[in-house]
């Protein structure tokens, strides 16, 4: 039937192209419909005769005339043609006629070939003899019907197919047509494509009057922060509270960011706004009469609380919301190692020694332990699984073994090979990764590995990695999905594929060993013992740049648009800063290093560029980052310059 349609259709269009081609009006170039002309006041036709009637008569004789014309050229007009002219003319009742009888016959057509289905033409509606107004505005009522090539759909069953199509497809198809292009910028399509992107999470529809400039200018920013990433451009400070103190440790989450220090103060920073009026939290009132008060150990924080504990085994708990004081205090009988916060759950966990304790909040705002437990060896790692629906879950790591610990389960054994013990250990909110040192008969069997657990089953997953030296440091949880960086001694930073079980990217980066590591899907940021903050980009395996401070680099953390990294110093008591010494405050290459990048700013601004970067004149080939000295003489501008 689709062939003789189509015949019929080549027929019809030949017939109309020789009916054209024979026409005396349309082959001597000129047109015979002339529009009247007015001269006068009166209405002249086009041979220049005023009709005797006036207005009235000469309005008479031209539709006379032309009824006469479109008698003679019917036959050799054609249909689209004609149809043209009759809603001109305001003749509505035949053309709507023949619009219904084609419709019928169509309907006729699908009904007699199959049974209709879901795709099918629904029954056109009955056009009525309305004005040309209401007609016009039943075409472009787009609640009614959007076209579909030969199909009619409604506008909710076409707005449902356009919501599998991305940015470039949307914008396609506002080229086909007016109605298209109505539904392929509806806000809820573009609401939708900025939260899959990851912008604006949380946010509903009626939050912005136009969604797709709204993703516009999120695209946008994006591409100019990775431009500033790669290329080392933004603005850099430097986080310092106790200038003659030692840093002990720092912890960030998104824009906060805390630090503790030797002589037992912590310090709380809010990148975001810089108030320095709730910067400083205070400890717990019986503890800061002890003098001297005893060092920070550790220190960690998220969005809801921050908890720091100190070497003689206290722990304070604060709450980022409600001001400056320990909203919980406890005591642990050993120097607490470990803390343990969750990304988004109000949960404690500490490891003292031996012993494992877990803290959270009731309903009525008091704290209570949720679970304790005494493991065989000391505790060298802990952490909690996030989003964690049945409570909090905690990882713990104690020589060659792995344990799972929560309310009312556990110590349940994850993982446990004797004579092999776990070097690193991080978790996702449904995978486990640890690295295993292999030792005497096992190094013959590849090597050290990391291996991959699932939370769920406690099954091994799969298994990675064959080095010699043994692996350092582990980011599970704020890698990309099936990916897995890790650092190693043996200086290399490695990327795993955790689908294949394959490296993607092995990178030499640091010369004494790899502390830290972080990925996302396009950069690897790492950190060593040497001191050296190193970012790399992923696809090439190229080295962008690298920063360099006198400690190792115990702390990393990047979010889009910000860097912090933080230079904390081994040795903890240096000459300069004991107390048998004349002078009690550290010197400054004793104190670390508290660095916070950002790289969101104006890379037009002189203002903004790193102060490594303010060089205003052309330096030799050989700089790759426009380096220059941050002194005086940097500046040549004056008669006296050479």
């Amino acid at each position: 039937m689709e062939d003789e349609d189509l015949w019929e259709f080549r027929e019809r269009w030949k017939r109309e192209l020789e009916g054209r081609a024979s026409s005396p009006r349309l082959a001597g170039g000129g047109c015979e419909r002339q529009e009247p002309r007015r001269r006068g006041g009166d209405l002249e036709n086009q041979n220049g005769y005023a009709g005797a009637g006036g207005v009235n008569g000469g309005v008479g004789a031209v539709r006379g005339d032309r009824s006469s014309r479109r008698a003679e050229n019917a036959s050799h007009m054609p249909a689209c043609m004609a149809m043209v002219e009759e809603l001109l003319e305001g003749r509505l009742t035949s053309l709507m006629a023949k619009m219904s009888d084609t419709q019928s016959r169509r309907r006729k057509r699908h009904s007699g070939t199959a049974n209709p289905g879901p795709g099918d033409a629904p029954p056109a509606k009955s056009p009525g003899t309305g004005t040309l107004v209401e007609q016009l505005i039943r075409d472009l009522d787009e609640i009614n019907e959007v076209p579909f090539f030969d199909v009619q759909l409604p506008y909710e069953v076409a707005l449902n197919i356009f919501m599998f199509l991305g940015r470039t497809e949307l914008g396609r198809c506002a080229q086909v047509s007016k109605a298209w292009k109505v539904l392929a910028e509806d806000e809820v399509l573009w609401y939708r494509l900025c939260l899959n992107e990851g912008y604006h999470r949380g946010a509903s529809v009626s939050d912005s009057p136009c969604w797709k400039g709204t993703l516009r200018d999120c695209k946008r920013t994006k591409d100019n922060v990775q431009h500033n990433w790669k290329n080392r451009i933004g603005a850099i400070s430097q986080l310092q509270y106790e200038l003659g103190k030692v840093l002990c440790d720092v912890s960030s989450c998104e824009d906060l960011v805390i630090a503790g220090y030797t002589s037992g103060d912590v310090r709380l920073w809010d990148t975001l706004h810089w108030d320095a009026g709730a910067s400083f939290l205070w400890p717990n009132r019986l503890r800061a009469e002890v003098a001297p008060r005893p060092h920070v150990s550790q220190v960690k924080i998220n969005q809801s609380v921050a908890v720091a504990s100190y070497t003689d085994g206290s722990v304070d708990v604060w709450s980022t919301e409600s001001g400056q004081e320990p909203v919980h205090h406890y005591q642990q009988l050993q120097g607490v190692q470990t803390v343990a916060l969750g990304p988004k759950a109000v949960a404690v966990a500490t490891a003292s020694g031996t012993q494992v304790r877990v803290d959270s909040p009731e309903d009525s705002g008091s704290w209570t332990t949720l679970c304790q437990a005494e493991l065989h060896a000391p505790v060298e790692s802990l952490l909690l699984v996030p989003e964690h629906l049945e409570g909090p879950l905690a990882a713990v790591a104690a020589g060659d073994s792995v344990y799972l610990l929560g309310p009312g389960r556990g110590p349940d054994v994850l993982h446990s090979i004797y004579g092999h013990p776990v070097t690193c250990l991080d978790v996702s909110a449904v995978r486990a990764a640890l690295g295993v040192k292999s030792c005497g008969w096992a190094m013959n069997d590849g090597g050290n590995k990391i291996q991959v657990y699932s939370l769920a089953t406690g099954q091994l997953e799969v298994s990675v990695g064959s080095s010699a030296g043994d692996f350092t440091c582990v980011n599970l949880k704020d890698s990309p999905a099936h990916l897995l960086v890790c650092g190693n001694k043996d200086r290399r930073v490695r990327l795993f594929d955790l689908r294949t079980g394959s490296s993607v990217v092995s990178l030499y980066a640091h010369h004494l060993g790899v502390t830290t590591v972080q990925a996302d899907d396009w950069k690897i940021v790492s950190g060593g013992i040497e001191g050296l903050v190193c970012v790399w980009e992923m696809r090439t395996g190229a080295k962008l740049w690298e920063m360099h401070n006198r400690h190792p680099v115990r702390h990393l953390s990047f979010g889009v648009s910000r860097l912090v990294t933080a230079n904390i110093p081994d040795e903890k008591l240096p000459r300069g800063a004991c107390i048998t010494d004349d002078d009690l405050t550290a010197h400054r290459r004793h104190r670390g290093v508290i660095c916070l990048y950002d790289f969101s700013v104006d890379a037009t601004q002189p203002d903004h560029v790193l102060p490594i970067c303010r060089s205003n004149y052309t330096e030799s080939t050989g700089y790759n980052y426009n380096i220059g000295l941050v002194v005086p003489y940097d500046d040549l501008s004056g008669p006296h310059a050479p």
